[in-house]
């Protein structure tokens, strides 16, 4: 089993504690949390072990699991990937893109992997459907939530929208060619609320809207593509697929058949896969365990959370530009 320890105990970093303990895949060594306080509470309630220090956590493990504050990732990661440990770094990967590339070429040169935590690509709805999102050319997100102020330290758009940036660049095959964007401060000292257009040189575009403000919470994704519609639904775990196809020469009684304005008929099916329900971050955990006992490349890379983070710095800086 691989040996595995947590830095940060906040809300998330315990809820990786508590999967990481059931995986039959690691060895939960301890964690270390830089709140003392908190962290003996955590270690009192829980039974982890606790460490006094970042050092003496990393010499005791195989995996660095990074759930700190998005301003201490970058560090974090530095010292665990100089002493030769792979990282999974909770999203954002950083807080630049200076620091992101600078986490990749340490990566490639101390000869270790490591994950982004972008959990919707372990979401079982987004799974379901991934494979049948083939060349789409619109692409219309919300992603919606309730206020916390666990987060509002960085612009919602590196809260909550940097989920369908990687999401979509994940099934996107083109390089972005332009970003428009508009936000509003709200409750927060950065942006609350913000829109993003995103054009590909392909031709698709992508239209992104995220609150941290919002009466009701909501993560949708609509795919637009050559005859076929495709929804997910990141929060109820649910999908749609709907496909158009050329209409028999003679349908039968309950077949649906759209005529345009040419003549042409199509007729309308519905293909809506299976959802298998899963534990989103579980998955992801152990996926990356299976990257570095299998010698794999992770299902998100580092250079995937680093171009999310690129996308997301392009919005921000559209935003400014107002």
């Amino acid at each position: 089993m691989i040996k595995v320890g947590v830095l940060g105990a906040g809300h998330l970093g315990k809820i990786h504690l508590r999967l990481l303990e059931q995986s039959e895949k690691y060895e939960l060594v301890g964690f270390y949390d830089e709140n003392q306080e908190n962290g003996k509470k955590v270690a009192a309630e829980f039974g982890y072990t606790q460490f006094d220090t970042i050092a003496r956590l990393i010499h005791a493990v195989d995996v660095v699991d990074i759930v700190t504050p998005t301003l201490s990732h970058y560090k974090c990661a530095k010292v665990a990937i100089k002493s030769g440990k792979h990282v999974f770094i909770e999203k954002p990967i950083a807080t630049s893109v200076e620091e992101a590339e600078e986490i990749i070429s340490l990566s490639n040169e101390f000869n270790v992997k490591g994950q982004v935590g972008h959990v919707e690509r372990f979401n079982p709805a987004f799974i379901a459907i991934k494979n049948m999102v083939e060349n789409p050319m619109f692409i219309e997100t919300h992603r919606l939530a309730e206020f916390n102020p666990r987060g509002t330290d960085v612009p919602v758009v590196l809260d909550l929208m940097i989920h369908d940036i990687d999401a979509i660049l994940s099934v996107v095959k083109s390089k972005v060619k332009a970003v428009h964007a508009s936000g509003i401060s709200v409750l927060s000292q950065s942006p609350d609320i913000a829109n993003a257009r995103i054009e590909f040189e392909n031709g698709c575009v992508a239209n992104i809207t995220s609150s941290r403000i919002s009466m009701k919470n909501m993560r949708k994704s609509r795919f637009f593509q050559k005859d076929a519609y495709i929804s997910v639904d990141y929060l109820d775990k649910v999908c749609e697929v709907v496909k158009m196809k050329a209409a028999p020469e003679v349908p039968g009684d309950f077949d649906m058949i759209l005529q345009n304005a040419e003549g042409d008929k199509k007729q309308i099916y519905f293909d809506n896969p299976e959802v298998a329900p899963n534990n989103a971050i579980l998955d992801e955990l152990e996926s990356f365990a299976d990257a570095i006992n299998n010698n794999t490349t992770p299902i998100v890379t580092l250079q995937d959370g680093t171009e999310a983070l690129r996308i997301a710095y392009m919005i921000i800086d559209s935003m400014k530009n107002k």
